[in-house]
């Protein structure tokens, strides 16, 4: 007897299904998909900057010293590991839509609020519990994009999307070191807020993912919207009825065939155990070099090397332009050179750099150029590790997975900050990037550990 043949017929409805969703190009329905969600995306990154480039008028406003400034950075994060935590299980009992349109329309209430606080107990109140909705919409989106994507062209796919993080934070620097000045440090929480009311309401009109409707039992829904993706492809589809290959036959009835709800506890199984420690410890590395250099930066070089405000905000701005810029090379050669190679090369590369920075003395030019690529080529792994994880997880707890694993970008990005802000009063601001240089060697070793999932289904992968 065939396992097809031992299968319910839920469960084969499920196969055919995703099959079908494999065979299905890249469509205009795609694209509105991935647009209304990565507009969710762009705000999410906007309003986890934004205190950054407010920060240098309310440390002169409100006599914050350097470690209250690290405090009010990591409260964020804080936020952010409860937002991931919580909204990672809703994502998996309620679906990908319902949850990331909640966590939008949190994290932009909670932006204007920020905006209206008038002292530093309430804004470090207000920024903790806005990390919340912060920490939830990434994860719950990446998970949503990843499960849209048919394994070719997956990477390409997906990180096209993840640009629109790094957009959003090019433009909160471009913003704040243009308004800021003019309009004072409020107008940052006013744009982060407004926007974001508007874009809940359309996230939440958004189709719900097949792949988890799937996983529900909930087959004729996911029918409804595969048809809606086959219907927007330009040139009709021929024999998508048709039994799919054997290959893609048996790796589709394995993924759907009845199992075990997904349980927090399973990441750590025997079978996701490997796995899951090691994009642990790359989603730690990764953030708390990038997001302790993208927070501290516009302080750093007005505090330290003693630029005005905005020359500060302008040059701190650059990182994320470099972001972006190396982040669609990444998009283009990922499906090529996969990855575990990128990410160990990025790693490898961006502590070079910062043993470069931490080294001695340094014009100031030669810190903008070394910090800017540093943070930058660091920055594409944050964008691949959004790729990647979701990939190494089932369905059924691919939303779990992947926020219990972002929830260690939270707890990096947290300590990173007040460990930065103690370590220039002590030893100086060489120390901290010869810090980075040394987590950003641990990321190059976990790279080596990765498992490659380039051109391989997420059913076949999670297998």
């Amino acid at each position: 007897m065939g396992p097809a043949e031992t299968l319910p017929e839920r469960d084969l409805a499920g196969a055919r299904l995703i099959a079908r969703m494999e065979r299905v190009p890249f469509t205009a329905w795609h694209a509105k998909a991935r647009m209304v969600m990565g507009s969710a995306t762009f705000f999410d990154a906007y309003n986890a900057l934004s205190l950054a480039f407010a920060l240098p008028i309310l440390i002169r406003l409100w006599h914050i010293t350097p470690t209250e400034s690290g405090f009010l950075i990591g409260i964020s994060y804080v936020g952010q590991l409860a937002g991931a935590l919580g909204f990672g299980w809703l994502a998996e009992k309620y679906g990908r839509v319902r949850s990331a349109s909640a966590a939008v329309a949190v994290m932009s209430v909670m932006s204007l609020a920020c905006a209206f606080a008038g002292n530093f107990p309430a804004l470090f109140a207000c920024r903790l519990i806005q990390g919340i909705g912060v920490g939830g919409e990434m994860p719950v989106a990446a998970t949503y994009i990843n499960e849209l994507s048919r394994a070719q062209g997956r990477g390409r796919f997906f990180l096209l999307y993840e640009m629109i993080f790094p957009l959003g934070l090019m433009a909160t620097g471009q913003i704040g070191a243009w308004l800021v000045p003019l309009a004072g440090w409020q107008i940052m929480f006013i744009i982060g807020g407004v926007p974001g009311l508007l874009i809940t309401w359309a996230v939440a009109r958004l189709p719900e993912s097949p792949r988890w409707l799937i996983s529900k039992g909930r087959t004729a829904e996911a029918e409804a919207i595969l048809k809606q993706i086959e219907a927007s492809a330009k040139h009709p589809l021929s024999e998508v009825d048709q039994p799919p290959p054997a290959a893609i036959q048996a790796t589709a009835i394995q993924a759907t065939a009845a199992r075990p709800r997904g349980k927090w506890s399973e990441v750590l199984a025997t079978s996701y155990r490997s796995r899951t420690l090691v994009v642990w410890v790359l989603w730690a590395c990764a953030f708390f070099v990038a997001n302790s250099l993208n927070n501290w930066m516009p302080s750093l070089y007005s505090t330290v090397y003693h630029l005005g405000l905005q020359a500060s905000l302008r040059a701190a701005s650059m990182t994320n332009v470099a972001q972006v810029l190396l982040l669609l090379v990444c998009a283009l050669f990922i499906d090529r050179v996969g990855r575990r190679v990128w990410n160990t090369a990025a790693f490898a590369a961006g502590a070079i750099l910062l043993v470069a920075l931490g080294a001695g003395t340094q014009s100031l030019l030669n810190v903008e150029i070394l910090a800017t690529l540093s943070y930058g080529i660091i920055g594409t792994v944050n964008a691949v590790l959004y790729l990647y994880t979701p990939e190494i997880y089932p369905t059924r707890m691919r939303a779990m997975g992947t926020a219990v694993a972002t929830a260690w970008l939270r707890l990096a990005s947290a300590v990173g900050p007040p460990i930065v802000g103690v370590l220039v009063q002590a030893e100086g601001v060489h120390a901290v990037f010869l810090m980075f240089a040394g987590v950003s060697v641990i990321g190059a070793f976990a790279s080596l550990r990765m498992v490659e999932t380039r051109g391989r289904s997420l059913e076949e992968i999670a297998r």
